[in-house]
């Protein structure tokens, strides 16, 4: 396994533990409760503040986790 390899697998490693810590920390008020009919008087509003900026980091901790992936299979072999 080369350098470029190894990079590319802790990188990923990171990526992942952040994209973890980023959906765990978002609002719990949409998690479970609503599967199973806990959510009551739900009403719809804009995302604002720490709750926009969690939202945005999942979706660009997403979207470098897949890139990532691409690349670890590229240079992998």
């Amino acid at each position: 396994m080369d350098t470029v390899s190894q990079v590319l697998m802790i990188s990923e490693v990171i990526v992942v533990i952040g994209l973890v810590i980023s959906i765990l920390l978002q609002s719990g008020d949409e998690g479970l409760s609503g599967m199973f009919g806990g959510g009551g008087g739900e009403t719809f509003r804009t995302k604002r503040g720490l709750e926009r900026f969690m939202y945005y980091t999942t979706i660009i901790l997403g979207v470098v986790f897949a890139v990532l992936s691409f690349l670890i299979v590229k240079f992998g072999q």
